[in-house]
């Protein structure tokens, strides 16, 4: 009973880790050093990813959580404060988090979404699919770590009729899917 209760809890955390916010380039965070207000501010992740902060230069925020850019900031600042830092660190505007749809939709575009979405849904945010649209040949383009892009397909006809309904994939800010 006790080895079942404890695989529960960890399922448990391994899928709020998996739910967690990952922050995307363009998102505004809201930096609060308690005790420090010259050191409170609003910063912006910058296009490569990372943020500029007082006296520890540049964070890597982009790819990771709030949580994990807090740590970051705590490290960096406590080399130069005598007290370890209280930081928080929270989304103020999510306009990284972009996806984009393209091709045969009937209101092609990008999109700020501010939860997860899947492709079908993403679909509904461009109005759906046109008449010339090719249902089974639409490409989610996903960047990876590199310069290199991912093609994953996704057969619109068949996930309508309930079927591959593991290529409804959740999309990611960055993705674009095209709609031939």
């Amino acid at each position: 009973l006790l080895a079942t209760l404890l695989l529960l809890v960890c399922a448990a955390a391994g899928a709020q880790a998996e739910d967690a916010y990952l922050i995307n380039p363009g998102d505004v965070l809201q930096v609060f050093v308690w005790n420090e207000e010259a050191l409170s501010r609003e910063v912006l992740v910058q296009p490569d990813g990372d943020l500029r902060f007082p006296m520890v230069g540049r964070v890597k925020a982009g790819g990771s959580t709030a949580d994990a850019v807090e740590a970051r900031i705590v490290e960096g600042l406590g080399t130069y404060l005598k007290d370890k830092p209280v930081v928080t660190v929270s989304l103020l505007r999510i306009d990284g988090n972009k996806i984009y749809v393209l091709g045969n939709v009937m209101r092609p575009g990008e999109y700020i979404v501010n939860r997860r979405i899947d492709v079908m849904q993403a679909l509904a945010l461009a109005g759906g699919l046109n008449s010339f649209a090719a249902e089974n040949d639409i490409v989610v383009l996903r960047r990876g770590d590199s310069a290199t892009s991912n093609a994953i397909r996704f057969k619109y006809a068949s996930v309508k009729q309930g079927n591959a309904l593991e290529s409804n994939i959740v999309l990611r800010g960055g993705d674009t899917v095209v709609v031939p």
